[in-house]
C-alpha cells in the first residue's frame, strides 16, 4: 500500500480554488460591465429597421458577451479586485 502525501492534493485543489475565485470575479465584473452598457444604450433597438421582439430578446445576450469580451482583454480592473478580495475571505 502506497503512503499518501496530504501535500499533493491540496495544491491541486488550492488552485481549482483560484480558477473558481477567478472565474467568479470575472462574471462579476462582467455583469457590472453589462449594466453599465445598458444604461449606456447599448444593445437598444432603433424606431426604425428594428428585429423587432426577437432583436429586443436577445440584444441581452449580445451585451453579456460585450461585456465578458471587455473583461478577458483586461476590463476595468474589477475582477482583479475582487480575486483578491475573495481569495483573501476564503484563506482566513
Amino acid at each position: 500500500m502506497s503512503e499518501v502525501n496530504p501535500v499533493g492534493p491540496t495544491v491541486p485543489n488550492a488552485v481549482n480554488k483560484d480558477k473558481a475565485l477567478r472565474e467568479a470575479a470575472e462574471k462579476m465584473e462582467a455583469g457590472f460591465l453589462a449594466e453599465m452598457l445598458k444604461s449606456a444604450g447599448l444593445g437598444k433597438t432603433s424606431s426604425q429597421f428594428g428585429g423587432g421582439a426577437g432583436e429586443d430578446q436577445f440584444s441581452s445576450f449580445l451585451v453579456q458577451e460585450q461585456a465578458m469580451q471587455m473583461v478577458k482583454a483586461g476590463g476595468i480592473g474589477l475582477a482583479e479586485a475582487l480575486f483578491e478580495s475573495l481569495k483573501e475571505k476564503t484563506n482566513e
